[in-house]
């Protein structure tokens, strides 16, 4: 009995070491899971986007290294969009704000100015880029049958030297100031946003670097195929004149050749003169336009208008300034909103 004493003593000895070694490293692992959830959490960036297509190509470059929040809500129209003071507080505690700038958001440099954030970082999409000088309220002299590669009325107004004089103009609360803002509906633009969305992220990340411009490539890529597509299909058109009830195109009229023709100016709300009405009325004729184009978010009132005096149909060419509630049900994307606008062009074009 007492041999075998020490035997038993010593496998009880090291049952319990076993048995505490056990529960030592089942509660390390307990503890190691939430800690780790919490670095995870902390490195994620939070980023606040001002419209859709800002939304869309910031998620597109960060994946799931950031949470990646839309200000203006679905079926909103941005040009008018102000932030609420919870949207305020959003910005002031995210680490980067990415909005389109040319004057779209209007509330931008009043809010990143009064922020009490210093790491705050606002990124400004279409930077960089070459703008068409715009202003809020449209000249309305359509004569249009200069070269459709001119591009968009817009671009005239830069051989004028006005400016410097538009860029005081109409200094008002939703003013674009100088310059047309809709970059984003030409692909090749598009594309140079998506650069400055991915130096942005990779600055303020730099850990993420290559992640991010491993996104950023795969995207740019999509979007390269997008603007050949466009190029293709668009430079063999019978026509390349076509009518907007708002001047949301002219970027994208100007990289591929054609003309747009708007009825009204730069902000979709802006209700169109009598006059300016009417000359494109006559241009309609003249040219026997057979689409008028409307858009989504806004009504169709004046392009239904238009197309019933000239005996032409009305048609959606979509400037992606949101989502509709049905895009969302559809789940549709910018990439598949900008192949139905190129659809809806190429149809129009050779009617």
């Amino acid at each position: 009995m007492n041999k075998r004493t020490p035997f038993l003593s010593a496998l009880i000895v090291s049952s319990m070491i076993l048995v505490l070694a056990g529960c030592g490293s089942a509660a390390k692992n307990d503890s190691a899971e939430p800690a780790a959830a919490t670095v995870a959490g902390k490195d994620k960036l939070k980023i606040e986007t001002s419209f859709y297509p800002m939304y869309e190509f910031t998620r597109q470059v960060a994946g799931d290294l950031a949470d990646v929040h839309l200000l203006v809500p679905a079926g909103t129209e941005p040009h008018d969009w102000e932030p609420t003071p919870k949207d305020m507080a959003a910005i002031e505690q995210a680490d980067i704000l990415v909005y389109n700038g040319a004057g779209l958001e209007s509330w931008v440099d009043q809010v990143v100015s009064g922020s009490d954030s210093k790491g705050m970082t606002a990124v400004e999409a279409s930077k960089g880029l070459e703008l068409i000088p715009g202003t809020e309220e449209e000249d309305h002299d359509h004569d249009h049958d200069h070269d459709a590669a001119d591009g968009d009325a817009h671009a005239a107004e830069a051989e004028t030297g006005h400016e410097e004089e538009h860029a005081h103009e109409h200094e008002h609360e939703h003013d674009h100031g100088a310059f047309d803002p809709h970059v984003w509906l030409s692909p090749k633009l598009a594309i140079g946003e998506v650069r400055t969305i991915e130096a942005a992220l990779s600055a303020k990340a730099p850990e993420h670097k290559a992640q991010f411009e491993k996104n950023a490539a795969a995207y740019i890529a999509k979007l390269q195929q997008l603007d050949e597509q466009y190029t293709k299909e668009l430079s063999g058109t019978k026509r390349k004149d076509f009518v907007t009830q708002h001047a949301a195109f002219g970027y994208l009229a100007h990289t591929y050749g054609l003309t747009q023709v708007p009825i009204a100016g730069l902000s979709p709300e802006q209700e169109p003169s009598a006059q300016a009405m009417a000359e494109v009325v006559k241009f309609a004729k003249a040219h026997q336009v057979k689409t008028i184009f409307f858009e989504t978010l806004v009504s169709s009132s004046v392009a239904d208008t238009i197309a019933k005096e000239v005996g032409a149909k009305s048609a959606v060419l979509n400037p992606i300034e949101g989502l509709t509630a049905e895009d969302e049900a559809n789940n549709l994307d910018y990439l598949q909103i900008m192949q139905a606008n190129l659809t809806a062009l190429v149809k129009a074009l050779n009617e």
